[in-house]
C-alpha cells in the first residue's frame, strides 16, 4: 500500500534537502553516511527532476524568489514542504513497478497538486534503510512562483496566484491522499483507504517494519 508523509520545515538552507536526496543518510538520524576517507557517498540508484526550477540550482532559485517576494525571511516561517509517497515492496515484484514509473508518478502528482512552484521530486529505489521499498520526495518551495488556474481543492483566492504561501488544510490533506489513491488504483499498485479511521489504518512503524 502507498503511504503519503508531510513534513513543514523551517529551515532556510534548501541546499540541505538536495544534499539529503542526492547522498546517502541514515534514515533514522537523518546524518549523512560517510566514507572512510570522511566523503559523502552518493546514492546509487535515483531519479531527480525539477519542476519550475533547474534540480541542480533549486537552493539558489528558491532564495531568489523568496528575496522577490521577501517572503520566508524569518525563522518562524515554513519555507519548504516535503511530500513522501512510500509504495508497498511488493509492488515492485508482484506489480512490477520500477523506479522509472515511480518518478513518472510523482512528477504527475507533484504538477497536479502543487501547481505554480518550485519542486524537487526524487525518486529512491534503495527504500528506508534498504528495505527495498520504492519510495517517492517531493519537496517544494512553500512560495509559488507563478500564477496557475484555480483548482477546486485550493480554498482560498490567493493559492492560485504567484508570491503566496503553500496553503495545507485538513481539507486538502484529505485530498492529497485521494489523490494517491486514485492514481494507485490506476496503475493497479497495491493500496489501502488512507481516509480509514485511524484504528483501521497500518501505522508508520508497522509499514516500515
Amino acid at each position: 500500500m502507498a503511504i503519503l508523509k508531510h513534513i513543514a520545515s523551517k529551515n532556510a538552507n534548501y541546499a540541505e534537502i538536495q544534499r539529503y536526496l542526492m547522498f546517502e543518510h541514515d534514515e533514522d538520524t537523518n546524518k549523512p553516511i560517510l566514507d572512510e576517507n570522511g566523503e559523502w557517498i552518493p546514492r546509487k540508484e535515483y531519479i531527480m527532476d525539477g519542476i519550475n526550477c533547474d534540480p541542480f540550482t533549486f537552493d539558489m532559485e528558491c532564495g531568489e524568489l523568496n528575496a522577490l517576494y521577501r517572503k520566508n525571511e524569518s525563522y518562524d516561517e515554513i519555507k519548504s514542504h516535503h511530500y513522501i509517497i512510500s509504495f508497498d515492496p511488493k509492488d515492485a515484484t508482484e506489480n512490477g513497478l520500477t523506479g522509472k514509473q515511480a518518478q513518472q508518478i510523482g512528477m504527475e502528482y507533484a504538477k497536479k497538486n502543487f501547481p505554480g512552484h518550485q519542486a524537487l521530486v526524487c525518486t529512491h529505489m534503495d527504500g528506508h534503510n534498504g528495505s527495498g521499498n520504492i519510495h517517492v520526495h517531493i519537496v517544494i518551495n512553500s512560495l509559488r512562483k507563478y500564477d496557475v488556474e484555480r483548482q477546486d481543492f485550493m480554498e482560498r483566492a490567493c493559492d492560485s496566484h504567484a508570491g503566496y504561501k503553500h496553503h495545507v488544510t485538513k481539507n486538502y490533506l484529505i485530498h492529497l491522499k485521494q489523490s494517491l489513491m486514485d492514481i494507485c488504483c490506476r496503475e493497479h499498485l497495491h493500496q489501502i483507504d488512507l481516509l480509514a479511521p485511524a484504528g483501521k489504518k497500518i501505522t508508520d512503524r508497522e509499514y516500515h517494519a
